[in-house]
């Protein structure tokens, strides 16, 4: 049995969702280094569902299982803000994490062009 992941971003500067932000999904083995698991973009509602991840077709069946382990979500953040013309301090965003077990976790990011925050949502 695996673990499912989800995500989303809220724009605390503007109070809405940020939507259309790219978001990469990597394993970190016990032996280093990364491993590209999966990408997606936030919709609308600035959210990435557990469904919603497009898995890399060059991994195999057992790498697409969210297993107890380390791994990083990374959110590409600096086209947001050009798009919404601010210089930002922090051009991506990355989190690191572990799977203790077969649950879902969610990931959620309070972004600004000057910080952001995290904490495991539910």
């Amino acid at each position: 049995m695996s673990a499912t992941l989800s995500s989303h971003i809220l724009d605390t500067h503007l109070g809405t969702p940020a939507a259309d932000i790219a978001v990469r999904l990597h394993r970190i083995p016990d032996s280093g280094g990364t491993i590209l698991l999966a990408h997606g973009t936030t919709n609308h509602d600035g959210r990435v569902t557990p469904d919603a991840w497009q898995f890399e077709s060059s991994i195999d069946g057992t790498e697409r299982q969210l297993d107890t382990g380390r791994y990083t979500v990374t959110f590409d953040t600096q086209a947001y803000f050009d798009a919404q013309q601010l210089t930002a301090f922090y051009p991506q965003v990355v989190i690191d994490f572990v799977i203790k077990d077969a649950s879902h976790y969610h990931v959620p990011l309070l972004l600004s062009a000057h910080g952001y925050s995290t904490y495991r949502g539910s």
